[in-house]
């Protein structure tokens, strides 16, 4: 078989580093002792390499070396690593090949493919070789506009080795026949086009050991109402966003009819990042332990609020993931209840059972957090996101009719981040200063990542910092840190 790399490309800069040479070298003077190893153990051991460009640069070790690397049970090739398409295309093309002609067992294959919208079709006859191999690990990235995307093979389907499986960027057609993967167990679905509505829930719900669900969608995707049904699903992150740069229309999008229903009665973690459907259901969700609550509810919703049924429906998602011991909302979602407040006071149950409590939160939804916290009875640790703009003038303070029971019983760890001694921020830790009976630990987090530069105490933030000092504190255990 002709080599899979020309002599020049094997040669070239950006494959071989500046000592390689010397490397082999000094390799030769042990070559005998690791070449006496079987073909078998040879490419196990290459198959730990991160890529199958690294296993590839071995071949010119000497002639036992060879074709070595075309006995490895794994490929990882990213497009960026070739001269150009047409060379990663040729390159892909033989191994799959050759790997037939050997019935060599591939068992996993990694890609990341480029393509223009003028490059032919490739991605389809590649998954269609390897779905018939004994694949148990599958990951295609395609980055190509996704009005030209390419479809997923009927043999992937039914494919009954794959235990994980990513899918970037491709079509998922109609099924010809049924669906069965019978061993799957992590499956991420980002950025794809579907058949239709059925195309996507057969997909989850034919895969009946799966464990972990991904699902990035963008509009649009043909999917009107997602349906997660799934008697062994554990974690489950669920994200709706609107397209870049594909040239789609965003504006014929509407939500009337969208929706959201999910059916896992063992899932035990969600990650919810979803504005754009226009129902959400969670139901058998007694398992249910940590939540991240991101995107759920809009404007849209917000302006809704007066009408029964989606207000019945929001009360319901609430009630639903009331359950947990961990939860994490952000700031969106902490204004939407700070607004809906107004309108449906009891659209908050009581989260009995949550111990952790991490918040991002606007200066314009300060105003909840009393609200908020008395609903969390038995929460022991706390964790404040300030996501605050610079402000001038006198800050407000947190006010509310009485102290949440939590800060009277419970709560023993607060850690404010993003804290620079500005005096909003400092009232918001001295709302917990002065309130917390039980309070051990109050960790106030100055610490700058590259995306919040500037955030330092300045002299005046250093004396307001000593006047938080200074305060009584009902908790005699209470220590105040700077992170």
């Amino acid at each position: 078989m002709e080599d899979l790399f020309s002599e020049e490309e094997l040669f070239c800069d950006h494959i071989w580093p500046e000592d390689y040479f010397f490397t082999k070298r000094y390799s030769r003077r042990r070559e005998d002792t690791i070449s006496k190893l079987p073909d078998s153990l040879l490419s196990q051991i290459l198959s730990h390499l991160p890529t199958t460009k690294e296993a590839v640069r071995t071949s010119v070790l000497s002639k036992r070396w060879k074709s070595l690397y075309l006995l490895i049970p794994s490929l990882v090739l990213n497009a960026n690593e070739f001269p150009n398409h047409n060379s990663f295309v040729s390159f892909i093309d033989k191994f799959i090949a050759f790997s037939k002609e050997q019935n060599s067992i591939l068992h996993k294959l990694k890609l990341s493919v480029k393509k223009n919208v003028n490059d032919p079709p490739c991605v389809t006859r590649w998954l269609d070789s390897a779905s018939s191999s004994k694949l148990n690990n599958l990951d295609v990235e395609c980055l190509v506009n996704r009005k030209f995307l390419e479809a997923i093979p009927q043999s992937l389907y039914v494919c009954d080795t794959l235990v994980y499986l990513r899918l970037h960027r491709v079509s998922l057609c109609e099924f010809v026949d049924s669906v069965s993967l019978p061993c799957l167990k992590t499956l991420r679905l980002e950025h794809n086009v579907y058949a239709n509505d059925v195309t996507l829930e057969s997909f989850i719900s034919s895969s009946p050991v799966l464990e972990d669900l991904s699902i990035v969608r963008m509009v649009p995707d043909n999917i009107k109402f997602l349906r997660v049904c799934s008697k062994t699903l554990t974690s489950l992150h669920i994200d709706y966003l609107f397209g870049e740069d594909d040239d789609f229309d965003d504006e014929g999008f509407t939500r009337d009819g969208t929706g959201v229903f999910i059916d896992a009665p063992r899932l035990e973690y969600l990650k919810f990042e979803d504005d754009l459907s226009d129902s959400k259901v969670i139901t058998n969700s007694r398992s249910l332990a940590k939540v991240n609550i991101v995107f759920v509810f809009s404007e849209n919703d917000t302006a809704d609020v007066i009408d029964l049924p989606k207000r019945d429906m929001i009360r319901n998602f609430f009630t639903s993931i009331s359950g947990v011991t961990d939860m994490k909302l952000s700031s969106h979602i902490l204004e939407f209840l700070h607004y809906n407040n107004e309108f449906d006071p009891m659209v908050l149950p009581q989260f009995c059972n949550l111990s952790r409590l991490k918040l991002k939160v606007s200066k314009s939804c300060l105003k909840m957090l009393p609200t908020l916290l008395e609903r969390c009875p038995n929460l022991n640790s706390l964790g404040l996101v300030l996501d605050f703009y610079k402000s001038n003038g006198k800050a407000r303070k947190i006010r509310a009719s009485s102290v949440p029971r939590c800060l009277q019983s419970s709560l023993e760890n607060v850690e404010i981040k993003r804290f620079n001694g500005e005096a909003a921020r400092m009232e918001v830790a001295r709302y917990f200063v002065e309130n917390s009976l039980v309070l051990k630990k109050l960790v106030l987090d100055i610490g700058c990542s590259t995306m919040e530069k500037g955030f330092y105490i300045t002299e005046q933030g250093f004396s307001m910092f000593r006047d938080l000092l200074a305060l009584p504190r009902p908790s005699s255990a209470c220590q105040i840190l700077l992170k």
